[in-house]
Order: C-alpha cells, then sequence, then structure tokens
C-alpha cells in the first residue's frame, strides 16, 4: 500500500485547520462535514468506503463500506484531488476547540488506532476501517464500545484532539490509566484494557465512573483533556437546570437584573 506524499500546514491555537498541499494528480480523503475550503482545480468527489482499493470486488467494498456504520460515520467518504497543473491547496477545519495532530503512519509501522469519531482526513491511499475488542470488559465498559478506529498505510492521517493534548511515550511494561473518554489515540502496540476504579466510596461518590483505561507500553499515547462527550453533557446539564432562561448569572440582581436591562423574557 503506497499513499499520496502530501505536505500540510497547520494554522490556529484553539480552533486549528489543516491546509494539504496538494500536487498535481494527488489527492486527500475526508470525513463529511471537516471540510473548510480549496483552490480553483480541486475536484471533490464522494466515495464510498475510503477509496483505499483495499477491498477489492463489488462484496468487499460494500463489506468495507459497511464497517463504518458500525463506528457512527457515514458509508460515504469525500476525496479532494488535484486535476491541474502546479500546485493546489484544500483545507480542513477541527469540529470544536482543540488541537490536530498528524499522524505519520510509517513511524507507527502502517497502523494507528484512534476513538471513533477523532479522524478528520489522511493522504489518498490511508484505509480507514474500524478495530474489534477482543475483550467483553473492554466492550461493555470502555466507553468507545467493541470498536475503534483503526488507520492502515504509510501517509499522512489527521486526528483531533478536544482542548489541549498530552502525548506519552510509554515505555515496555510501563502502564498508563485514562479516562476512558479522554483517549484520542495509541500506538497498535499498546495493550489497551479496562480496570474497574474500586472501592465504595470511590464507586458511589468519585464522580469519575466506574472504569479507568489501562494503557500498557511499549507505544505512543495521545490524550485530550476535554472529550467532546464531556463538554456536551456540561452543556446539557446547564441547560438543564437553566430551563432554558437566563439566570443573570455573574450578577447579584440575577433575574431582576435582566429586568433592569430591558430583558423581560421571563
Amino acid at each position: 500500500m503506497t499513499a499520496h506524499e502530501i505536505d500540510y500546514r497547520i494554522y490556529g491555537e484553539e480552533m486549528q485547520y489543516v491546509e494539504i498541499e496538494l500536487d498535481p494528480q494527488e489527492g486527500v480523503i475526508a470525513e463529511a462535514g471537516s471540510f473548510m475550503m480549496m483552490d480553483d482545480g480541486i475536484k471533490m468527489e464522494t466515495i464510498f468506503g475510503d477509496g483505499s482499493q483495499k477491498d477489492t470486488g463489488f462484496l468487499g467494498k460494500i463489506l468495507g463500506a459497511g464497517k463504518r456504520i458500525l463506528t457512527g460515520e457515514s458509508l460515504f467518504m469525500t476525496a479532494f484531488y488535484n486535476d491541474l497543473v502546479g500546485k493546489r491547496n484544500v483545507s480542513f477545519a477541527s469540529p470544536y476547540p482543540g488541537k490536530i495532530i498528524p499522524i505519520d503512519l510509517s513511524v507507527f509501522s502502517g497502523k494507528f488506532i484512534c476513538q471513533k469519531d477523532a479522524f478528520l482526513c489522511a493522504a489518498k491511499g490511508v484505509s480507514v476501517g474500524v478495530e474489534f475488542s477482543r475483550k467483553l470488559g473492554r466492550g461493555l465498559f470502555g466507553g468507545e464500545g467493541f470498536i475503534m478506529q483503526k488507520l492502515e498505510g504509510d501517509g499522512m492521517a489527521f486526528v483531533h484532539a478536544g482542548g489541549t493534548m498530552a502525548k506519552k511515550e510509554l515505555l515496555a511494561g510501563e502502564t498508563l490509566r485514562v479516562d476512558t473518554g479522554c483517549i484520542v489515540g495509541f500506538d497498535h502496540t499498546i495493550n489497551y484494557d479496562i480496570e474497574f476504579v474500586g472501592g465504595i466510596k470511590n464507586t458511589v461518590f468519585g464522580g469519575e465512573g466506574l472504569f479507568f483505561a489501562k494503557l500498557q507500553g511499549p507505544g505512543t499515547v495521545f490524550i485530550q483533556s476535554l472529550p467532546f462527550s464531556r463538554l456536551a453533557g456540561r452543556v446539557l446539564a446547564s441547560a438543564s437546570r437553566a430551563g432554558g432562561k437566563s439566570k443573570g448569572e455573574g450578577s447579584v440582581l440575577g433575574g431582576l437584573g435582566d429586568l433592569l436591562d430591558g430583558d423581560n423574557s421571563f
């Protein structure tokens, strides 16, 4: 498998986007909804699956695309090609505040495991598949279910981490315990399992869930400080308490302050 050799540049701090430079006939694949902008001369094409040609034949393509449904993604991906002479640029944006992480798959021995909504885009030729958990406990209690995404090939791929990203290099036998939702991705050499928090007080009153993710080296692990599920949960909880009405947050007068300011919505 030989992926297209693409150049790139990442812009921004908290709301980043990646600009991919395509030589003539080079291409890049991306998840639906990640596209930001492109130069004139870039051809956009909706493809079945990831277009890596890993699955040959009609049935193979059907099975390959069907696996994507299990990760909650669309059957289709979008490919962008440079059909003209000269270099052209196409850009993809992160879906929420955080960092875009470039992954050179050749450095990771051709395979990288990531959570199912972390993938942003990749060079044409990279295979975007699913990684099934062989352990029942991990599938039932791991937060991400039985399935994570796997990126295979020898090209560049880009994943997104929410909030601030931490990169950990684990030695052989070294262990890191992580909140299950905070995992962005890891080297395929990492041994990933689920560990019970333990203790009645921790379980009932800890507020951190019943299970940790246990990652054991050797290999590289990427951790995010703000999983989207955590952000969405806080927003929903706040909206539920507010009942859809302003509470005058930060004001001593509260609702009375809104009334004096001319806000009569409550």
